[in-house]
């Protein structure tokens, strides 16, 4: 027996579909405010994307925007990170833009999300950062200035595992993966059955819109370029059967490339609006437009501005240094990520290299030997995998590949563990607790 439609969603005013205007609904996602490249702060890059969103708010006549998780890059965002956040919500709010909705993603803090989600709500910014008691509560009726429903949004936060099945002793992978997906499956049944509800109750005219983190199949979803965990917890692949049939678009994040899931249209990921790592910086950027009219959305991918270039180069030292002038020439500033081929010695490539951008806007984040790379490799017994050794034998093994005096090997090692410590935000100095 359906259930009632809550109070908060039950409605309140209609109007004939003949009469609405066209609503215009942009889709974005994987925003990674705070992310860090090689250690160098892509504060600017952020700030200059958010001014060119509120802008495009402005221009396009967008009257919701959907921001479809992993606003920060992490749990625990610095407070630069926070004030692009909430100086982009307060410019937003004055806009002609009528309503945001924010939903978290893997990377977001559930917590720090929902933390103003009250008083963001009397500025009609609706934030779900996590599964609510009551599904009920991540259905969002959407009105315009007269009260009227103009849009039933699913704002489904990421399903973690712990919120949708529970774990059995004896499980298989395959058993976690299946019931995985059964459970994201469940909870889409469920959040879209009460959305249809509130749907019928504000008219046929009404767009059924659901929101979602996840990684959903699609013949074109293989590239995972900038997806860290791709297949942890509930971010297993799940089939694009998960979307109920009923729903007239769906806004997803995680994927950092913009895509349709299995070729459909109103299935979409918006990809992440600046390149997360190099690989990503071949391809452009962009943001989803949805405007409903007669009863359909119709789709276009606006590109997003290059705030920074990334440029990956590979090649010997005459090769690399052959593209750094012809982008010194050129007036680049890009960051770049280096491929070395060579046999060089490192000392006189870093200073082949530092010498090749001096003077200029031009910054390498990062110089990659791939000889030592394939020196390692060579050294992997019949029966070892890469993946398999811990990271100090790795680490071992290159120093060996570069012939490095032995004695010098513990203090490098010792080096080498306090930046793999760092990188992982322990304190390599702390002592073990009790037990530990």
């Amino acid at each position: 027996m359906p259930q009632a439609v809550p109070a908060a969603i039950a409605p309140q005013g209609k109007r004939p579909m003949n009469e609405r205007p066209p609503l215009r609904v942009l889709h974005t996602s994987d925003w990674h405010l705070g992310k860090m490249l090689y250690g160098r702060s892509r504060h600017r890059e952020f700030e200059q994307f958010l001014d060119w969103l509120a802008s495009l708010l402005e221009t396009e006549s967008v009257d919701i925007l959907l921001v479809a998780g992993d606003v920060f890059d992490s749990t625990t965002p610095g407070t630069r990170a926070q004030e692009l956040y909430y100086r982009f919500i307060s410019r937003v709010a004055r806009s002609s833009c009528r309503h945001v909705v924010v939903t978290s993603g893997n990377h977001d803090s559930p917590s720090f999300l929902n933390a103003p989600k009250l008083l963001l709500r009397s500025l009609n910014v609706h934030v779900v950062g996590s599964v609510a008691e009551s599904p009920e509560e991540e259905v969002l009726v959407l009105r315009d200035g007269g009260g009227c429903a103009e849009a039933v949004i699913c704002a489904v936060p990421y399903l973690r595992e712990r919120d949708i099945r529970t774990v059995e002793a004896g499980e298989s992978p395959d058993d976690k993966t299946r019931k995985l997906a059964e459970g994201i499956g469940r909870h889409y049944a469920e959040v879209v059955r009460i959305a249809e509800a509130a749907r019928s109750g504000n008219g046929m005219g009404v767009p059924l819109v659901v929101m979602g983190h996840l990684f959903a199949a699609g013949p074109d979803s293989s590239g995972k370029e900038g997806v860290r965990g791709t297949f942890v917890g509930t971010l297993a692949q799940v089939d694009s059967s998960v979307f109920p049939d009923g729903i007239d678009f769906a806004a997803l994040g995680h994927l950092h490339g913009a895509r349709t899931v299995s070729g459909r249209e109103h299935l979409r990921y918006s990809g992440s609006p600046i390149p997360m790592v190099f690989g990503e910086a071949a391809t452009g950027k962009s943001v989803v437009l949805a405007s409903w009219s007669g009863g359909a959305f119709s789709f276009s991918e606006i590109p997003v501005p290059c705030f920074q270039p990334l440029v990956r180069i590979s090649g010997s030292l005459d090769e690399i240094s052959a593209r750094i002038f012809e982008l010194k020439a050129g007036g680049s500033n890009a960051w770049l990520e280096i491929d070395y081929t060579g046999q060089e010695p490192s000392s006189k490539v870093k200073e082949t290299l530092d010498g090749a951008v001096r003077g200029t806007d031009i910054e390498i984040r990062r110089v990659r030997n791939s000889q030592v790379a394939m020196q390692v490799m060579r050294q992997l017994a019949a029966d070892e995998l890469l993946e398999e050794l811990q990271e100090e034998e790795v680490f071992r093994r290159c120093l060996e590949a570069r012939k490095v005096p032995e004695e010098q090997h513990p203090e490098l090692m010792h080096c080498y563990l306090d930046i793999l410590a760092s990188m992982r935000g322990e304190d390599p100095q702390a002592e073990p607790e009790d037990g530990a």
